[in-house]
């Protein structure tokens, strides 16, 4: 579904993406009621979901300021935190032996403002809700230290795990490579 909204954000056909954008958090939504209701996770599932999930909020908001109805700067700040995110997470990956890498509630705080910052300027192109300019320029810019914050915050818990990573093995596996 991504490559559509991000076409009718790329033709400004905002309405169009909404529809899109609901449909998609919709499913998203009832994919995760329903998995952990049955008990239907599984590890790849944990990996893959909240990828996706980047992926189309990256996507929405590449295609926003491509579009010219997100400040680039704020763009360039979201996926770089993201980059950085993933760079740490893969890092981890080769050489230590974490396997779980639960949000923060500062990344869940920062999410939920991505989220609700994008919905605002794509509700604006659609002309459903209008939304003063000083508005939507406070939003993007408490957005936008939200991403600086719990950039800085999973950096810091990153180099924590990786200092303490020996801190999580068995006992008599301390002093080997870990």
């Amino acid at each position: 579904m991504i490559p559509f909204i991000v076409r009718a954000i790329m033709a400004q056909d905002c309405v169009a993406a909404l529809v899109m954008i609901a449909i998609a958090g919709g499913s998203d939504g009832v994919d995760g009621f329903l998995a952990r209701r049955f008990h239907w996770q599984t590890r790849i599932g944990a990996y893959l979901d909240p990828l996706a999930d980047k992926l189309l909020l990256t996507s929405v908001y590449v295609s926003l300021a491509v579009s010219g109805l997100a400040p680039i700067w704020v763009v360039a700040l979201i996926v770089g935190r993201d980059v950085v995110i993933l760079s740490m997470v893969a890092a981890a990956l080769a050489t230590t032996r974490f396997r779980d890498f639960p949000p923060t509630v500062w990344g869940k705080i920062n999410t939920a403002l991505e989220i609700f910052t994008a919905l605002m300027l794509v509700t604006g192109c659609a002309g459903i809700v209008r939304v003063p300019a000083v508005a939507v320029s406070a939003l993007v810019w408490v957005t936008a230290a939200s991403t600086a914050w719990s950039g800085v915050h999973y950096i810091g818990v990153g180099l924590k795990m990786f200092i303490m990573r020996r801190a999580f093995l068995p006992a008599d596996r301390r002093n080997a490579r870990g």
